[in-house]
């Protein structure tokens, strides 16, 4: 089957560039996803293992499979985000063959693929990635030295034109006296460092180094001949070179020089004897420091400096993916590396092996918009002008003509390029509608339809359950700024030096605020990154404010000077006037051009203020999701449902309305966003969050079984050396929590290998929440004694009294967990619902087809087993009985997941039949009436014709009143859903297949739901 994605032969016709873009922007969306499905792939699941799946996801009903970055990664990664480089697939999935069949399979079942792309950074690891080795040796003279995010200048004077690299385990002086540093010789890339695994570039300038010391001892021959090519090396421009016509003479001799080493080592034995001999010299002797002492000269003349780890949080001088040394911040900015980085998807999108793509980290890129429209110009081009560019291009490797053209043709107000970002939306945050894109990835609507599970009315118990529990009351907001601020201060402090320090500069240059000290300016930008209400604005180059931006900025200054109130004001508003480029106003009389930019210095004073803003932009994203998500979301754990990505541990559920309110906004703006219930950063998986919202309509028998767990276990606690009592009660508060939303439907407790499997399932996650948490211990203070003790306590707690007896608390945990595990069950059911069938492209998580009660990773990266799905998607086809009695006999089996599986299958296949039904459809809120009108979530879609009804209970624990069963039938008495007047009429069940009709214009829940607790009804009338 040909995909309406792929590329069209008709477009490559030599029609004119305007003419086929404006055929791209008249294209129906038909193109676009219905569904997806995630796929992580890695060395253990390669192109080969999707296409053996690819018939059973068809099957399931998908429509496009989403895949995790295919690029080529650092070995040996298990996510693909640390791409070394971007125009090759990553060899260890498959070859460029493989991905072709694994594409061809996709189109021979109508299937398509979305791509996941990593603009921000890439990995730079054991030095295998071309770019970073081309800076490491070259500099500021390499061809590739303004690609990435480098500061030349730093504030450390011994750092200029150098670049930190803290990548040692220990001490400089420690490592090079060990050994462990050491000088080889590549034939085919000359003199080299290996440190370990990693592997680093010399500087060629600095090869005499090596060589010169041993020189004298050679025959005349052997000195003449590399006489020469060391001077050669020497006459070479600096590394630090900033003449474009000295870096290119650089960069031209380097390649012949490096070959005639090679040349020289491999056909001469006397010079290879020489190069063995320098060797031995310039790498030392264990025991003899002085012998290390060239070895260390060699390391100074270096581009780089070696560093203990731990140096980077202060002195590092490149931009980071958060604080992941190893991912360094691309230039995407500049059109030399879109150009550069974009070759292969170009390919891909002008053969149509990709439908669609997903952004990652958006918020990294200095300026998200203007990449989003070289993508789209990307996608016109690949399409108007073939796989390859055809000159005349712009610097972004474009054509100049499409580019020119797409300004103006009907393409540039649309995104022809099916792409969706990964973007953090806080509450009453939109994303930005100027845009070409068509949503985010999905973590808003995640967090949207968790909190409608939630039983509002009882937080102030669980409120007092949680600080009772831990003996004090925490202040989430007072958590949430100081998370960010110890991020500040400790893993990304040299960020916020370097914009102290630009900050300061810049107030030199002012009389009102030049007596400002530089640890006043930094701590006003601290304060205010600490009280930034969203991950970051979005000014861009050209310095234009909106009033989106204008709000969150003056927000954040009003934040920090109320929690600041011994600090002068005035330092707060200088920072305010630069962010909000007030600079740009006339307001001393300068001479400002036509275009509205002050003249000669005036100008430049102006331009590094914009790179301030811009800069400061660049860290307030990261600072809110290492200091929200990747701290207060394992430090505050009063109900850890909601401490997930774009949520907060402040919140505790969600009023129905909101929901139905993002939903008509999704309809209306964002109809083709992707919808998330698990990703594969999620902290917990749909089906755990689902269950653990049971907790909510159940805090008195909460609180007494969290309070007898306490007691029970005290004695099974450990007392550390320095006296500290491990885990703490926060800690075991989580692990109570995390035990009841992860215990497997299955598990025999007295199976000691499952029990063994799923204990270190639970300690492997709580070590992590140990040092995300960042209280007791934290990755860059490590306490094996702490994390041992509380391993410990796990194993314990977990290990049944005898070979036939429970214990106390085991006992009690099982007994506590049979109704919270069926009405999680049942949650899970109704929230899946919800997500396939509203406003949206629902993207499913591979595994979650059946029921999945992972963790946060790498527990939520465990294989899958595919076969295990195919098997149980084969028994429900296969099922002879009825529709209805087949429902009631998952409904029966309902630990095994495959309920989930047939609401899953019959949803998307109805997507698959009745496109428009989604693509196009209404949604409108149904009102409900009767007795229990509070359990229910309705809900209709209507595109022409074609209407859909649906309906999911809420807060089925209580409506049971605890009762183990199925909200069914007369359980609803009275309730009825009232509709439309165009909505009356008769339905069927997508699930049962019963026939249901609405009387005066109400359809009776006990009718609707009489044999499956959720259900979506299609009208019978074409």
């Amino acid at each position: 089957m040909r995909m309406a994605t792929q590329a069209d032969p008709a477009i490559h016709e030599r029609t004119s560039v305007e003419d086929c873009l404006q055929k791209l922007a008249s294209a129906r969306p038909s193109g676009h996803p219905l569904s997806t499905y995630r796929l992580q792939f890695h060395k253990d699941f390669r192109f080969t293992d999707a296409i053996a799946i690819i018939p059973y996801l068809h099957l399931l009903g998908v429509s496009h499979v989403y895949a995790s970055p295919i690029l080529k990664a650092r070995a040996g990664s298990t996510h693909g985000y640390d791409i070394t480089d971007h125009n090759l697939i990553n060899p260890e999935i498959g070859s460029e063959d493989d991905f072709r069949r694994f594409v061809n399979e996709l189109h021979s079942h109508g299937m398509g693929l979305i791509l996941d792309t990593v603009p921000n950074h890439m990995g730079v690891g054991r030095g295998d990635n071309p770019w970073w080795q081309d800076v490491l040796a070259n500099g500021q003279a390499a061809e590739h030295a303004d690609f990435f995010d480098i500061d030349w200048d730093p504030l450390k004077p011994e750092l200029h034109d150098k670049l930190l690299l803290p990548i040692l385990g220990n001490q400089y002086g420690e490592e090079l006296e060990s050994g462990h540093i050491r000088v080889e010789f590549d034939p085919a890339a000359g003199f080299l460092l290996r440190y370990y695994e990693t592997t680093l570039p010399i500087d060629p300038q600095t090869i005499p180094l090596i060589i010169a010391p041993v020189l004298e001892t050679a025959d005349s021959e052997t000195r003449s001949a590399l006489g020469l090519l060391l001077h050669d090396l020497q006459a070479l421009p600096l590394h630090s070179e900033n003449d474009s016509a000295r870096i290119r003479q650089r960069q031209e001799r380097l390649p012949g020089l490096i070959k005639r080493l090679g040349n020289l080592v491999e056909s001469d034995i006397a010079v290879r004897d020489l190069t063995d001999r320098a060797l031995d010299s310039i790498n030392g002797h264990q025991g003899d420091a002085a012998s290390f002492d060239s070895l260390h000269n060699l390391l100074e003349a270096q581009v780089y400096r070696l560093a203990h780890w731990r140096v980077s949080a202060e002195e590092i001088n490149y931009r980071r993916f958060f604080d992941i040394n190893e991912l360094v911040g691309v230039r995407m900015e500049n059109p030399r590396v879109f150009a550069q980085t974009h070759k292969l998807l170009r390919r891909l999108l002008s053969d149509g092996s990709i439908s669609g793509v997903r952004i990652d980290h958006c918020d990294g890129l200095l300026n998200p918009r203007q990449y989003f429209i070289r993508l789209q110009m990307l996608y016109a081009a690949a399409h108007c002008c073939g796989t390859e560019p055809q000159p005349p291009l712009a610097e972004n490797g474009i054509e100049i003509e499409v580019q020119r053209s797409f300004g103006d043709a009907a393409a540039a107000g649309r995104a022809p390029l099916y792409t969706v970002v990964e973007k953090i939306l806080e509450p009453g945050e939109d994303l930005p509608t100027e845009w070409p894109v068509h949503g985010t990835s999905g973590y808003d609507f995640t967090n949207l339809v968790n909190g409608i599970f939630i039983q509002r009315e009882n937080e102030r118990a669980f409120t007092d359950i949680y600080n009772k529990f831990l003996g004090y009351a925490p202040d989430i907001e007072q958590i949430i700024y100081e998370s960010k601020k110890l991020i500040m201060n400790t893993a990304l402090s040299s960020e916020v030096n370097v914009l102290a320090h630009m900050l300061d500069e810049i107030s030199s240059t002012d009389r009102h605020a030049r007596d400002y000290t530089r640890k006043a300016l930094r701590d006003a930008i601290r304060e205010t990154i600490a009280c930034f209400p969203v991950y970051r604005s979005y000014i861009d180059e050209r310095g234009e404010v909106n009033e989106r931006d204008r709000i969150y900025i003056n927000t954040a200054i009003s934040r920090a000077k109320r929690r600041n109130s011994g600090t002068a004001a005035g330092v707060f508003h200088f920072l305010r006037d630069i962010l909000l480029q007030s600079g740009r106003e006339n307001s001393h009389g300068r001479s400002i051009d036509s275009e509205g930019y002050w003249k000669s210095a005036d100008y430049d004073l102006y331009r590094r203020k914009l790179l301030f803003t811009l800069k400061f932009q660049q860290l307030t994203g990261p600072v809110m999701a290492k200091g929200l998500e990747d701290t207060a979301c394992y430090t505050y754990n009063r109900f850890v449902s909601v401490n997930e990505v774009g949520s907060s541990p402040k919140e505790f559920g969600k009023p129905l309305d909101e929901f139905h309110k993002g939903n008509l906004l999704r309809a209306t703006e964002w109809p083709y966003s992707m919808l998330a219930l698990s990703t594969h950063d999620t902290k917990r998986s749909e089906d755990v969050r689902a269950r653990l919202n049971v907790l909510s309509e159940m805090p008195k028998l909460w609180a007494a079984a969290v309070s007898r767990w306490q007691r029970t276990n005290r004695t099974k606690k450990r007392t550390l050396a320095d006296g500290r009592i491990a885990p703490d009660n926060n800690e075991e508060y989580l692990l109570y929590q995390t035990l009841v939303g992860a215990w497997p439907f299955d598990l025999d407790i007295q199976d000691s290998a499952a029990r063994k499997a799923f204990t270190e399932r639970i300690q492997q996650y709580m070590v992590k929440c140990l040092h995300e948490a960042k209280v007791n211990l934290s990755w860059i203070n490590p306490d094996q004694e702490y994390v041992d003790a509380v391993s410990g306590f796990i194993a314990d707690i977990l290990t049944p009294a005898s070979e036939t007896r429970a214990g106390i608390f085991l006992n009690s945990l099982q007994t506590f967990i049979q109704p919270v595990k069926y009405f999680g069950a049942i949650n899970a059911l109704a929230q899946k619902v919800l997500h396939l069938t509203a406003p949206g492209i629902p993207d499913t998580y591979q595994g979650t087809d059946l029921w999945d009660l992972s963790l946060v990773d790498p527990d939520n990266r465990r294989p899958v087993d595919f076969v295990q799905r195919q098997q149980a998607l084969q028994t429900i086809n296969n099922e002879t009985a009825g529709p209805a009695q087949a429902c009631a006999t998952l409904l029966a089996d309902l630990p095994d997941g495959r309920i989930k599986m047939h609401v899953i299958e019959r949803i998307l296949c109805l997507r698959r039949e009745r496109p428009q039904l989604f693509r196009e459809a209404e949604y409108h809120a149904l009102n409900v009436t009767g007795d229990e009108s509070a359990h229910v979530i309705a809900f209709t879609r209507r595109s022409r014709e074609q209407k859909m009804l649906v309906i999911v209970p809420r807060f089925a624990h209580t409506l049971m009143k605890g009762r183990i069963a199925s909200p069914l039938g007369e359980v609803w008495g009275n309730t009825a859903i009232e509709l439309p007047e165009d909505c009356h009429g008769n339905y069927s069940d997508r699930f049962t297949g019963m026939s249901i009709s609405s009387a005066d214009r109400k359809l009776q829940l006990k009718e609707a739901m009489a044999h499956l607790p959720v259900a979506v009804l299609t009208n019978t009338e074409e």
